[in-house]
């Protein structure tokens, strides 16, 4: 079975199903490029046959990606599968990843065919993937709710037609660790031919067990974990790279010695890249890069780790590179000290980027003292958005006080390059800019969320914003940071609401992307 544990990684297919996670081509790219430096076996691109867009990424990630396999989802529908070799086909180890559901309830509800029909379907549309790559995964979809006998047939035939890899599915997050392991251990022992496939598994935390399971079918001979960064995805999410990535590192000795192939010093980095481009906010709480998983408040806690780090910590946080963070940055820092410094933390910007971000710098240390890599994360991830700035905000300004109507005044630039100007008042200082900002834009929105974090601690921190917006059913997300909670809360708006005009002049609508959560 070997004794590497392959990672396949699923952020921007699965993850990306995630409400408001949508990405651009060019986010979806600079994360792919994250994820081939953290080290992941296979990066599932997305699901080529839902939009041209995602086409475009797939395609544009296949031909940029060296170091590992780019797939591509397809339903067990010729359209899907051609589509989806046309996307992945320049890669240099291209992968098409076909699903097909295999539960007596999808079967009856959702694919209203007969068992008989479904293993004839499985048997041509392998082989018709397999006869355009080598390469073939094959997800009976809702596995872990399948009858097991029928189960193995199809895992059978799916081997004779050309699949490589057999993945099992706990599609809705139902499965009990002792229950998902047993069925893994029941492919082996039943299914013919099983020695010529990799067995992975891909789990959902409908139940907060999609770590629990993947683990556990990992100590029953699985050799391949379907996983996502932050453990986005599908309804409640998808199994954790980073706490499965860290468990097998942590206790070897309950794994047998297996491995991964991951860089995990690049774990914190690319969680901050998923965050910053999803929108999706890392609760403080979350093991391995929440920004409580190495805090101590605990007097015993704080003692014992200043003694001894191991008495409290099973984990070093330079391990997922964290590391301490060193105030090497302030007002009399150079061009040259800020570059190098990003480079350090992963950070490779072009000129123009870093021209952007350097002034961005400038103008937060003549704010804040001393400026941590905490700060710069920020700093840089608003500087580096991929959104095209349809609308740019110029200038926000606003009059407050507990005896005053809060009144905010924006300045905005418009895609046709005009200057507007706009006043309004609100319940309070982001409620006026947010209403200020809606006469400009003048599109219907519903504010669904709105969360504030401070970057670092101390009265001067940074303050990031995370919005989204709802729209004709549809949501978006928008982040920044800024010193100023106001500016902050604004800037993040109009991203969100730049999104959402990128996404209605987008070409090819989207569509079957939320049958696909495998």
């Amino acid at each position: 079975m070997g004794d590497q544990v392959r990672i396949f990684d699923t952020t921007l297919r699965d993850g990306e199903q995630s409400p408001g996670a949508t990405l651009n081509v060019d986010e979806k790219l600079e994360i792919a490029l994250q994820l081939e430096r953290l080290g992941v076996d296979v990066i599932e691109a997305g699901f080529p046959i839902t939009s041209d867009g995602d086409f475009k990424a797939v395609n544009l990630i296949a031909s940029k990606v060296k170091n590992a396999t780019v797939a591509g989802l397809a339903r067990g529908v010729p359209a899907d599968i051609d589509r989806c070799y046309e996307a992945v086909k320049g890669a240099q180890s291209p992968r098409i990843h076909v699903f097909i559901s295999s539960s007596d309830i999808h079967l009856a509800h959702q694919m209203r065919k007969s068992r008989q029909e479904v293993l004839e379907m499985t048997r041509d549309m392998v082989g018709r993937a397999a006869r355009l790559l080598s390469d073939v995964e094959f997800s009976p979809m809702d596995a872990s709710r399948s009858d097991r006998d029928y189960l193995y047939e199809m895992l059978a035939i799916a081997i004779q037609a050309g699949a490589t890899t057999l993945n099992i599915p706990d599609t809705v997050g139902y499965a009990w660790p002792d229950e998902y392991a047993d069925l893994i251990r029941g492919i082996f022992e039943n299914v013919p031919g099983i020695e010529k496939a990799v067995i992975s598994v891909h789990c959902h935390d409908d139940l907060g067990l999609a770590v629990a399971n993947s683990l556990a079918a990992v100590r029953a001979g699985a050799r391949q974990i379907e996983c996502t960064i932050n453990g986005i995805g599908e309804r409640a999410g998808n199994t954790s790279l980073e706490e499965v990535v860290m468990a097998i590192k942590t206790r070897p000795e309950v794994f047998g010695g297996l491995t991964t192939g991951i860089d995990t010093t690049q774990i914190y980095r690319t969680s901050r890249l998923v965050s910053a481009r999803t929108g999706m906010v890392v609760q403080p709480n979350k093991a391995i890069v929440g920004a409580n998983a190495f805090a101590h408040m605990s007097g015993i806690h704080q003692d014992g780790v200043l003694k001894e780090r191991t008495t409290f910590e099973i984990l070093d946080p330079k391990d997922v590179g964290l590391g301490d963070s060193a105030i090497v940055l302030g007002k009399l820092s150079g061009r040259h000290g800020f570059k190098q410094r990003l480079e350090e933390l992963g950070y490779h910007l072009d000129p123009e980027d870093l021209n952007r971000a350097f002034l961005r710098f400038k103008m937060l240390a003549d704010k804040k003292r001393d400026i941590t890599d905490r700060d710069l994360e920020a700093l840089v991830s608003d500087e580096m958005r991929v959104v095209e700035e349809a609308y740019r905000l110029e200038h926000v300004q606003v009059i407050c006080g507990d005896h005053t109507v809060p009144n905010a005044t924006v300045k905005m630039i418009t895609p046709d390059g005009s200057v507007v100007i706009e006043t309004a008042t609100g319940t309070g200082p982001v409620d006026a800019s947010y209403k200020a900002i809606d006469k400009v834009i003048g599109v219907p929105v519903h504010l669904s969320e709105y969360v504030v974090q401070a970057v670092t601690s101390g009265i001067d921190a940074q303050a990031e914003v995370t919005v989204r917006i709802q729209h004709e059913g549809r949501i978006y997300s928008g982040n920044a940071a800024s010193t100023d909670v106001v500016v902050a809360s604004a800037r993040a708006y109009v991203n969100a609401l730049n999104r959402l005009k990128a996404h209605h002049t987008d070409v090819g609508a989207e569509y079957a992307r939320t049958q696909a959560s495998v």
